[in-house]
């Protein structure tokens, strides 16, 4: 058996790529946890109040900017 030794160490390969990918490495809740703002708009959630005003400059321009201390 010449690759006896190649199948062994491919099966036992295989086997701890499929125990790393059972562990589940999802960043959503994470990233749901991150996003706490929501646009007074559209309801859009955002990460800080920068990103607040690009999206407002971007999205809404008719609309007045919120100042900073109504999002804390």
């Amino acid at each position: 058996m010449a690759r006896g030794k190649q199948k062994e160490q491919a099966r036992e390969k295989a086997q701890k790529q499929a125990e790393n990918r059972q562990g589940g490495k999802s960043q959503l809740g994470a990233r749901a946890a991150g996003l706490q703002l929501k646009c007074p708009v559209c309801k859009t959630p955002v990460a800080n109040y920068k990103i607040i005003v690009q999206h407002m400059e971007a999205k809404h321009p008719k609309e007045p900017i919120p100042p900073e201390k109504d999002f804390q």
